[in-house]
C-alpha cells in the first residue's frame, strides 16, 4: 500500500506551491511533489523579480488582481517574509487598451494616472518614454524565488508534506474519487501515492505527463531569454536608490514601425542584478528536458539595441542573460479546470506570476468542490 493523502499536488513551482498552501490552510491532507531541488533553474518560477502588473481590463483578470494583492500580503505575514514592493509600473507605447485599463482599475480601487512622456521622463530618467504613459502605482515587483519558498514554508506550517527530488512518472485514474500517482524519489526508488485528487501544475511538462489522460488545449513551450543590464550609475548607493526609484515597465510595440522589435518589451529593476528587460513570448520552441539555456543571438542583439534606444539608465554592453520557459495557450488564457479527480493548472507563462495566490485558491476550490468566487469559464480545457 502506498502513501495516502486527500490531495497530491504535482509540480512545486509557484502555482503548485500556492495550491498546497491554500489546501493545507483549510486543514486538508496534501503532499506537494517537486521533481527538482529547491531553487532550481529548470522551469518558470525561479529568479528574483517578476512584475506585479495591474494593467488589465478583462473583468476576470481584474477580479483576480483584486484578490491577489491582499493574498500576497497574507502570505508575507504568515511566512514572515517580504515579497512585494509596490514601486509601480509605467506602461507606454501604442496600446489602445490604456483607457479601458484605467477605468477597470478604478472600479477595484487601484490607481491609474496618465502622464506626458516629458513628465514621466523627468520623474524616471532611466527610461525614455514613447507617447502617453499610464502609471499604475499599486503595481510593483515580486521576488519569485522568495515567494515559492514562502508558500512552501506556509504549506508545511499547516501540515503539508513537501517533497523535492520526487518526479511523477505516471498518473492512473481509478475512479472519480481515487487516483494513483507513480513517482521516483531522490534515490531512484519507485512509490505509488494514492489520493482522492491530483492537482497537476508542472508547467512545460504538462502535455507529456497528461497525454492520453486529459484532453489539453495546445500548449507551446518556448525558451525565453531576457537579460539583466547593469546600471550606468555605479555610485555606492546606486542599487539602494534604484530599488525604489525604478518602476516596472511595459512598452507596447507599434506594428507600423516594428523595425528590430520582436514583440512588446517588459522589464523591472532586480535589486543587486540590474535592469531586467525582455521580449515577450517569442523565444524558440524547446523541449524542457533538452534546453540549451543559451540566448538566441539575434534576439539578444536586438534586446541590447532596445536598451540602447529606450533605457538610458542601463548599460547595453554590460549584461547577464537569463533563461526560463514559457508555457502558453493560443489565446494566452490560463488552463484551470477539472476532469474527474484530476485538476489541471497550466499555461501561465508570460503573465501568470502576479496571480499566483489567486490561482492557488482557484485550484484548491476545484480540488475540494468549493464554489468559485467569480466566473472562470475562459480557463476551461475545451476552447476554440
Amino acid at each position: 500500500m502506498g502513501t495516502q493523502v486527500e490531495t497530491v499536488v504535482i509540480g512545486g513551482g509557484a502555482m503548485g506551491s500556492a495550491t498546497a498552501w491554500q489546501l493545507a490552510r483549510r486543514g486538508r491532507s496534501v503532499a506537494l511533489l517537486e521533481r527538482f531541488t529547491p531553487g532550481h533553474l529548470n522551469g518558470a518560477s525561479h529568479g528574483a523579480s517578476r512584475n506585479f502588473n495591474t494593467s488589465y481590463s478583462d473583468p476576470t483578470y481584474v477580479a483576480m488582481l483584486a484578490e491577489a494583492l491582499p493574498l500576497w500580503r497574507e502570505l508575507e505575514a504568515e511566512s514572515d517574509s517580504h515579497l512585494l514592493d509596490q514601486v509601480g509600473i509605467v506602461n507606454h507605447g501604442r496600446n489602445p487598451a490604456f483607457d479601458d485599463v484605467a477605468l477597470a482599475l478604478a472600479g477595484i480601487g487601484f490607481g491609474a494616472e496618465f502622464l506626458t512622456p516629458e513628465a514621466a521622463g523627468e520623474r524616471w530618467p532611466g527610461i525614455r518614454f514613447d507617447g502617453r504613459v499610464l502609471y499604475t502605482p499599486d503595481a510593483g515587483r515580486l521576488n519569485a524565488d522568495a515567494a515559492v519558498e514562502a508558500m512552501q514554508a506556509a504549506a508545511r506550517s499547516h501540515g503539508a508534506e513537501v517533497r523535492h527530488g520526487t518526479r511523477a512518472i505516471r498518473i492512473d485514474v481509478i475512479d472519480d474519487d481515487r487516483v494513483e500517482v507513480t513517482v521516483t524519489g531522490p534515490d531512484g526508488e519507485t512509490e505509488t501515492i494514492i489520493a482522492n485528487r491530483a492537482v497537476v501544475t508542472v508547467g512545460a511538462w504538462t502535455t507529456t505527463l497528461l497525454e492520453g489522460l486529459v484532453a489539453l488545449p495546445r500548449l507551446v513551450v518556448t525558451q525565453e531569454q531576457p537579460a539583466h543590464f547593469a546600471l550606468r550609475d555605479q555610485s555606492a548607493d546606486a542599487d539602494t536608490r534604484a530599488a525604489t526609484q525604478w518602476p516596472g515597465f511595459n512598452h507596447a510595440i507599434d506594428p507600423a514601425a516594428r523595425d528590430y522589435w520582436y514583440s512588446a518589451v517588459y522589464g523591472m529593476y532586480t535589486p543587486g542584478q540590474g535592469v531586467k528587460a525582455g521580449w515577450h513570448g517569442v523565444g524558440p520552441v524547446t523541449d524542457p528536458d533538452a534546453r540549451t539555456f543559451l540566448p538566441e543571438p539575434a534576439q539578444l542583439v536586438a534586446l541590447q539595441r532596445y536598451v540602447r534606444d529606450w533605457l538610458p539608465g542601463a548599460d547595453p554592453e554590460a549584461l547577464e542573460p537569463v533563461s526560463c520557459t514559457y508555457t502558453t495557450t493560443a489565446d494566452e488564457n490560463f488552463v484551470l479546470d477539472r476532469v474527474g479527480p484530476v485538476i489541471v493548472g497550466a499555461g501561465f507563462s508570460g503573465h501568470g506570476f502576479k496571480f499566483t495566490p489567486t490561482v492557488g485558491r482557484i485550484l484548491a476550490d476545484l480540488a475540494t468542490g468549493a464554489p468559485q468566487q467569480f466566473d472562470i469559464g475562459q480557463f476551461v480545457l475545451a476552447r476554440p
